[in-house]
């Protein structure tokens, strides 16, 4: 494993433990060159999911570009770092159990909307924004409207 401090190729495990449920192995390392320690995961590889985009193109799912999004949506929001992973965990998660190679892109922004709705009102709006391009002020309350009718209603 290369060292991101020196890039050495070489390094040692110092701890490895199980993490998320059995589903990734995190491994303290060290480095042989600068001895600086850094942590790497290994996760089982799947088969890739491809996304179909808007415009019909294909791309593979790329986790780190969902949390980006999730990430700009909860800016300055009381929203810790580990509940972003926990939503992309579940998002990618429910893709994977759905056994369908193939995604529509509409689909990851409803799940993720879903999410943000219920940890961050101001994250959901801001990443719905974003998600239905909101073509006019009009659209953007009806959005505001319906969120705040779905909150009044008694549980």
């Amino acid at each position: 494993m290369k060292c991101p401090f020196c890039f050495h190729d070489e390094s040692k495990v110092i701890d490895s433990r199980p993490t998320d449920e059995g589903e990734k192995i995190r491994r303290r390392r060290e480095c042989l060159n600068c001895a600086k320690r850094f942590t790497t995961y290994e996760i089982v590889e799947t088969t890739p999911i491809m996304v179909i985009k808007k415009d019909k193109r294909r791309e593979a799912f790329d986790r780190e570009k969902l949390l980006a999004g999730i990430m700009k949506a909860c800016e300055k929001r009381p929203v810790s770092a580990q509940t972003l992973e926990d939503i992309v965990d579940s998002i990618q998660t429910s893709i994977q159990n759905t056994m369908d190679r193939e995604v529509q892109s509409t689909h990851i922004g409803e799940l993720t909307m879903m999410r943000l709705k219920d940890i961050d009102e101001i994250a959901y709006v801001r990443f719905a924004s974003v998600y239905r391009q909101f073509k006019d002020i009009n659209s953007f309350m009806d959005e505001l409207k319906s969120m705040l009718e779905h909150k009044e209603l008694p549980l």
